[in-house]
């Protein structure tokens, strides 16, 4: 991929949001909340809890305390059964691969690299513990488009990423990284519904078994015009892989295009494949089922958006937003005070990540008055300045 870019890096109280743009347009995207990292890329020395042949597996206590499952496939070489190469009890080295999912844990590697083998033996020998945290996502976007310059309004993520990159391809800003049109789309990748040209929209539903797309035709519902929706799905295939792409979605996906019969949709196969082709995730769609359905497989990683923001966005993506908003209050009234006042759920949200809380104390240099109201929802957010 060619073009202009430019990696975007908001840091505010709670959070950090990646964005990397080509030629202006919005490719990738990232929500990282520092109190509650996903954790992929993390190095821990673990010990193995119980050993599963059956499951070609074993599950092993983390340094953090949570359980991870290592497959037989991710032992290091030589490659033997699970209950051959690893006992009850055993410490080992590893790092996790991709994020907890609905309840289950991470899923792990002892397949470790030169660097992270000298560190696991500088660490020496004991009980399970974390050993270096995994890469931000401004890091590893930074590796995957080297040529993109990168600018932060977060003077601790600067400093990360000119001890990492040549200096001057960060630049730190004093304003918001974020402008409105940039704050905007990524509102709209907190929503379900996605709106495209011509009134046609799509519904993102996310189930823990499978995420469902729905093509609405809008105005063109009922209609006998087989011409027309054909257009409609034309033009919605490339929105479909780009917000797979931007959401990060993962695992089953399954698209249901709008007002055409199933033999019709068999014309749109060719099309999506050629559109989900740029995801660096390789997604692969496998094709068409009976009922006239897109198939789509893609690997998880990282958490989807919907996992980190909610959808619709949770009490703590309201809460967090609010805290933005109280901080560009006090960039326009240096000295005053602010209060929120908000839905008790969002305020315990926010009490549940006092760092967030803090962190917005170390920037205003005052902390915020958080007031539940009853009479609010989520949403409904209302900074106030405190008189005095």
């Amino acid at each position: 991929m060619t073009g202009d870019a430019e990696i975007r890096v908001s840091v505010s109280p709670g959070e950090v949001r990646v964005a990397g743009l080509r030629d202006g347009r919005l490719e990738i995207v990232a929500v990282e909340r520092p109190g509650r990292p996903d954790g992929v890329g993390d190095l821990h020395r673990a010990r193995a809890t119980a050993i599963l042949p059956a499951m070609s597996g074993a599950f092993l206590l983390l340094g953090d305390g949570s359980t991870g499952f290592l497959p037989e496939s991710e032992l290091p070489p030589p490659r033997r059964p699970i209950s051959k190469a690893l006992q009850e009890g055993q410490s080992l080295a590893v790092r996790v691969q991709r994020a907890p999912q609905g309840g289950k844990g991470p899923r792990l590697s002892a397949r470790l690299s030169t660097a992270e083998q000298r560190l696991v033996e500088q660490s020496g020998s004991g009980a399970p513990a974390l050993l270096r945290r995994g890469d931000g996502a401004a890091l590893r976007l930074a590796r995957i488009w080297p040529e993109a310059r990168i600018v932060t309004d977060g003077p601790a993520v600067a400093g990360l990423l000119r001890s990492a990159f040549e200096p001057a391809r960060t630049t730190l800003t004093l304003s918001s990284t974020f402008g409105p049109e940039l704050e905007a789309r990524f509102a709209e990748l907190a929503e379900p519904r996605v709106e495209m040209e011509g009134g046609a929209s799509m519904i993102i539903h996310p189930t823990p078994a499978l995420t469902a797309i729905d093509v609405d035709s809008g105005g063109l519902a009922g209609s006998r015009d087989s011409i027309a929706h054909e257009r409609l799905n034309a033009v919605a295939v490339p929105v479909i892989a780009r917000e797979i792409r931007l959401r990060n979605l993962a695992g089953a996906i399954l698209v249901d295009f709008a007002g055409l019969a199933v033999r019709r949709r068999e014309l749109l196969v060719a099309p999506l494949a050629e559109a989900l082709a740029d995801d660096p995730l390789s997604p692969r769609l496998l094709g068409m089922t009976r009922l006239g359905l897109m198939e789509i497989v893609r690997p998880r990683v990282h958490p989807p958006l919907h996992e980190i923001l909610g959808l619709p966005p949770s009490p703590l993506t309201r809460g967090l937003a609010a805290l933005r908003q109280a901080l560009r209050e006090v960039s326009a009234r240096p000295g005053s005070g602010f209060a929120l006042r908000a839905a008790p759920e969002v305020i315990q949200a926010l009490e549940s990540l006092p760092q967030a809380l803090h962190d917005y104390q170390e920037a205003a240099r005052r902390p915020l008055q958080l007031q539940p109201d009853i009479r609010l929802r989520p949403g409904q957010e209302d900074i106030m300045e405190i008189p005095g």
